[in-house]
């Protein structure tokens, strides 16, 4: 009979434990009232005896904790899981949820839902993700705009200390593209135009405190040239008014901007990753163009709420993993412009904690505000 099988065993305990002690209060095995290799009335160390029950006891519990955890993360998942997505439906946090959400699905014969909770840049999903129980069931899809967001708002939880890091699932570049009517062809073309009209250059962004106007923000300073920010309600419009020519330039996600690029009705000139992706190889990097040290990445991730147990952060960890490895998943996040990430929780929660101190120097710098 498996420890699962024991009545109560998932729910144990569910009130006060009581540890019966069989000496009086002081005395016991050690003391000269009732022990037999140590005396002195508990001003020496303890006895062999009580040494040998306290060592037995403790292994007792370890090995109860360990039966416990294995049974729990063994019957886990015994219902649909909840995946919850801090933006509205179409955008990159959403199809990246629904291609881990389908993955997991199939790996643990258990439904996966995703759940769109989109406002405040992310921020109402991602509280509503941290303050659930932490039994498993309810789990966050994160982007990197996450790490901006305790600079810009108020948050009502600890982001680093009241969640669990589970997987790291993707990460790509922003691609920087102009109009093309501007007489620009890279990245040191742009800088020249900016510093030939300080301040005459606008650039659009999918809104105030977004990941890429920080994105931008950051470029603009490390290459010590000013622009125009231009915010909008999203990536399509900002996307359209500098197609139309109404804003200059812009650095938005792959998915969104490769395909008008293809079209030529803009002109990708640098990824803002540290390296050349796969995808576009001969698209530099704004590093490679004299920005030294500049690195933007957009991620994406899952977490859950603080002491989320640790057999079910290896569980949904390591299938999620081995999900990241196979071929059509490689295909499909190619197709939205990025690649996968995977690795252990503690890689991720170093790049969260890394990111959050980067962006909060960010909006220091360029004082940013939220809308």
């Amino acid at each position: 009979m498996g420890w699962s099988a024991v009545p109560g065993a998932q729910n144990y305990p569910v009130k006060p434990i009581r540890f019966i002690a069989p000496f009086a209060q002081g005395g016991g095995p050690g003391s000269r009232l009732g022990g037999w290799c140590w005396g002195g009335e508990g001003t020496r160390p303890p006895g062999l005896w009580h040494c040998i029950q306290r060592a037995c006891a403790t292994a007792l519990v370890v090995v109860a904790s360990f039966f416990v955890s294995t049974s729990f993360a063994q019957s886990y998942p015994s219902k649909p899981i909840r995946f919850v997505a801090p933006f509205a439906p179409g955008g990159g946090t959403d199809f990246i949820a629904r291609v881990a959400a389908q993955k997991l699905t199939e790996a643990l014969k258990q439904q996966v839902i995703v759940e769109n909770r989109p406002g405040a840049g992310g921020t109402l999903g991602a509280e509503l993700g941290a303050k659930a129980p932490p039994d498993g069931y309810t789990l966050t899809v994160i982007a990197a705009s996450y790490a901006v967001n305790p600079s810009l708002y108020k948050l009502a939880f600890d982001p680093l200390n009241d969640i669990t890091p589970v997987i790291q699932f993707s990460q790509g570049p922003f691609l920087v593209v102009v109009h093309p009517s501007l007489p620009v062809k890279n990245v040191k073309d742009l800088i020249a135009l900016a510093k030939n009209k300080p301040g005459g250059l606008s650039y659009a962004t999918s809104g105030q405190g977004s990941i890429v106007h920080l994105s931008t923000e950051l470029f603009l300073y490390r290459a010590g040239v000013k622009a125009v920010h231009i915010p909008y309600k999203g990536t399509g419009p900002a996307i359209t008014d500098t197609m139309s020519g109404q804003t200059q330039f812009l650095f938005g996600s792959m998915a969104a901007v490769m395909p008008v690029v293809r079209q030529g009705r803009l002109r990708g000139i640098a990824v803002t990753s540290a390296k050349r992706i796969p995808a576009l190889p001969d698209t530099p990097t704004i590093a490679e163009a004299g920005v030294k040290g500049y690195d933007s990445i957009n991620w994406h991730g899952l977490i859950g709420p603080k002491g989320l147990p640790r057999p079910i952060v290896d569980r949904v960890n390591g299938e999620l993993n081995k999900a990241l490895k196979a071929k059509d998943m490689e295909e499909k996040l190619a197709a939205d412009g990025v690649s996968a990430a995977g690795g252990p929780p503690e890689q991720f929660a170093a790049l969260i904690k890394r990111d959050i101190e980067t962006w909060r120097k960010v909006v220091q710098m360029a004082g940013v505000k939220a809308e």
